[in-house]
């Protein structure tokens, strides 16, 4: 019964951080990658088939697998995420003109983000995946 009810918070857990990934596509705020791994780690407790299909995802499932294997990203990964932060968070922050507050907000909220993002390890030219 026990491991029953883990296995169900789990496949909950990853279905609510995919359900959020997917919503982070939209709104700058939220970051996808961090979500997928997320859903990925509670898909691989509760639902091997889940896990299956975001790891063979054709979008991110290559990632996913990388950061599964050796917890690294490719550079290329990273300069990609990067200019999403960048774009979309100076869209947003445009629309908030005015509202300084906000603004400074999500200014913090973008170098904050790509601070930990070039803090990942990148993966080594030529190395396995």
């Amino acid at each position: 019964m026990k491991e029953h009810l883990k296995r169900t918070i789990f496949l909950v857990l990853g279905s609510l951080f995919f359900t959020v990934g997917l919503v982070g596509v939209l709104l700058p705020i939220l970051p996808t990658t961090p979500f997928m791994i997320l859903s990925a780690a509670c898909f691989a407790e509760s639902s091997p088939r889940f896990h299956k299909i975001l790891l063979n995802n054709r979008w991110f499932g290559e990632d996913l697998r990388r950061w599964e294997s050796n917890k690294t990203m490719k550079r290329a990964t990273k300069k990609r995420a990067t200019w999403v932060i960048i774009i979309s968070f100076t869209l947003s922050i445009s629309l908030l003109w005015g509202n300084v507050i906000w603004q400074l907000v999500l200014l913090c909220t973008a170098i904050l983000l790509l601070f930990f993002l070039w803090r990942i390890a990148e993966q080594v030219p030529g190395g396995l995946e």
